[in-house]
């Protein structure tokens, strides 16, 4: 197969399907997502038939455990496909929503109108569920969408991408309006992150590794986070239940989400009274503990904590922990060591809730709540493509309206400048 030219096809197809995706209405989208829901029901068995060759060769192929637990589809998992499908036709449709209309004093109106990117490029691994959510979130936001799951998922996809062909053609749209890559060879992920003129954005799923080669080398506009190094910060005015709740259930909820809380500061002058309860119940959950000077001379069981800690994202039972003066010595460490995720402050203090929300520069800042919550279903999008930590276009979970952009329109009657 000659890879740059099966990319070229495929991204050609994308663009004009593109259009007719762009144009369909709602009905039409919902259509599609409800006759995709009832084929992976229908092919149910086919499915899992192609799910466990692929576990077979991740098998004999030595795939890590953590990987072959992603990899794994039963009924249940099926069955949450289907559900997630139902769940994303049900959803608004952003697609055409008018804003901000103004006369203006010439006698014009001028607005916006909420509109598709295009064609989505998204890069993943492992878990073949996301093929069915990556295409239904692009299809409902009135994209063409071109997919790549990871090389050990590769018949599962394929048994998926069948059902996806057959609610596209149920509901009169182009079937190359997703696109499921056949191939499992690297270079195809090359050509797709440098076709411009075929691809408007890309969305990367899965570890750092790979999320750092597509930043270095797309010529098509990423959307990405790299790291999820998480912190919260109990305050001087924070109330001790809160306190407790909060960062047992942002580090200890889940250990391998990129919302897992990393690091943990307190404030010195509350640091005696709180730090040994959250201690004990942390090293009952078997999570490791690293601190500075200050929190080692509290905790006398908890190791030292560098700056490389300070800096990593674990995505394991480990917590660094620091003692600090207040809340400028916490925002200045979040300043230093933040990887623009998601931060939260427990402070029953208006003012330092308030200078936290404004000065803390991440993609989410909290008041009173675990980081866990940053996350598209939490914030109420229903579904999420990832989450961004970049500034421009998308920050945060990225949802349908995060796959639009907006364009302005004009309303006028034979206006003409003068």
């Amino acid at each position: 197969m000659d890879i740059k030219q099966y990319m070229s096809q495929l991204g050609r197809q994308a663009r004009q399907a593109s259009r007719a995706v762009a144009a369909a209405d709602s009905g039409v989208k919902n259509r599609a997502l409800l006759a995709m829901a009832a084929a992976v029901d229908a092919h149910r068995q086919a499915i899992l038939a192609a799910n466990a060759k692929d576990l077979a060769a991740g098998e004999a192929n030595g795939l890590e455990p953590a990987l072959m637990d992603r990899l794994a589809l039963n009924d249940k998992g099926i069955d949450g496909i289907i559900e997630g499908l139902t769940q994303v036709a049900a959803l608004a449709d952003p697609v055409g929503a008018i804003s901000d209309m103004n006369y203006r004093p010439s006698g014009i109106q001028v607005g916006k109108m909420r509109v598709p990117l295009g064609v989505v490029g998204i890069i993943y691994e492992s878990r073949p569920n996301v093929t069915l959510e990556a295409a239904s979130l692009c299809l409902k936001s009135g994209n063409a969408a071109i997919l790549r799951g990871g090389s050990e998922a590769i018949h599962s996809n394929q048994a998926l991408a069948a059902c996806i062909r057959e609610g596209l053609a149920a509901a009169g749209l182009p079937e190359t309006a997703v696109q499921v890559l056949e191939t499992t060879d690297r270079a195809a992920v090359g050509e797709l992150i440098t076709m411009p003129e075929y691809v408007d954005v890309v969305v990367p799923r899965g570890g750092k590794g790979l999320i750092e080669r597509i930043a270095r080398d797309a010529t098509v506009t990423v959307i990405k986070h790299l790291d999820g190094i998480c912190h919260v910060y109990i305050d001087d005015a924070a109330d001790a239940e809160k306190a407790f709740a909060i960062a047992l259930n942002a580090k200890t909820h889940r250990y391998g989400t990129c919302n897992t809380m990393e690091t943990l500061l307190v404030a010195e002058s509350r640091a005696e009274e709180l730090l040994p309860r959250i201690a004990d119940a942390m090293i009952e959950k078997s999570v490791e503990l690293r601190g500075c000077l200050r929190t080692r001379q509290i905790l006398m069981g908890a190791a030292e904590a560098t700056d490389e800690d300070w800096a990593t994202e674990y995505l394991a039972p480990i917590l660094s922990i620091r003692v600090v003066s207040g809340l400028e010595q916490a925002m200045d460490h979040i300043a230093q060591f933040s990887s623009g995720h998601t931060e939260s402050i427990v402070t029953e203090n208006y003012t330092s809730g308030r200078r936290f929300l404004r000065e803390v520069d991440s993609s989410s800042v909290m008041i009173n709540a675990s980081t866990r919550f940053a996350d598209g279903f939490e914030y109420g999008l229903g579904a999420e493509i990832g989450i961004s930590t970049d500034k421009i276009h998308a920050r945060g979970p990225v949802g349908l309206e995060g796959l639009t952009s907006q364009k302005y329109i004009v309303l006028g009657d034979g206006h003409i400048r003068v």
